[in-house]
This record gives C-alpha cells, structure tokens and sequence, in this order.
C-alpha cells in the first residue's frame, strides 16, 4: 500500500488541532483511526510529517560493477548473460543471477537484438 501524500498527513492534523474528533478525522479523511494518532503524536514531537522510505534490499552491485558491466557489453556484445554473471562473480567477487543482471542491462539501457547486446537509443536508428 503507498504511503498517504504529507499534504494529507498535514490536513489531518490541522483538523485535529481544530478540534475534530481522531475518530471523526479518521472517517472524513478516510483513513485509519491509529493512523491520525500516529500524525497526531509526530507532529506533536515536531516532527515532519514525510512518509518514511520503504525499505528494501541494497542493490548487489555498485556503481563501479555496472561500469565493468557497461564496459564488458561494450568489448563483448554477444556474451550470453551466463558469461556476464561469470564475469561479474570473478571481477567484483558477486554472485547475481542471469535474470538479475538481464534487469540490470535493461534499466542501463541495453537492448538484446539476435542475441547482442546494443543500447536501446542505438537500436531505433
């Protein structure tokens, strides 16, 4: 579920600090009753009102293992994604799996065409 927009969180506080029910806000503003306890309490403290990041896992790969990967699609664009993730565990010492890496090489913008690996910018000329 996403996180309420801070613009809500601070309308919901105002009307409590009118003098609105938490009950009555939960209702009008559709929303759980803990919910405006919870913005009630931080903004309370002085605290902002931000909805917090969502945590997740740490992607595997740092900056400086995508530019040995860039590179290395670069030099040997008809390496199978199995040779990449060879690669990859010999260089920077990671393991990550063929569709680990295939999402990587798209979110670089790579393209596979006939089994070579090309950006996609240069693949719309």
């Amino acid at each position: 579920m996403k996180a309420y927009s801070e613009d809500l969180r601070e309308k919901i506080v105002e009307a409590v600090g009118r003098g609105m029910s938490k009950t009555m806000a939960a209702k009008t503003f559709g929303v759980s009753r803990s919910s405006v306890k919870r913005y009630a309490r931080v903004a309370r403290d002085g605290k902002p009102l931000v909805p917090k990041r969502h945590p997740g896992s740490k992607p595997k790969l740092d900056e400086r293992a995508r530019r040995l990967l860039e590179a290395d699609v670069e030099h040997r664009p008809a390496a199978s994604l199995k040779d990449r993730c060879r690669f990859i565990r010999r260089i920077v010492g990671v393991s990550v799996s063929e569709s680990t890496l295939s999402r990587l090489l798209r979110s670089m913008e790579f393209t596979q065409k006939n089994g070579v690996w090309v950006r996609a910018s240069a693949t719309s000329s």
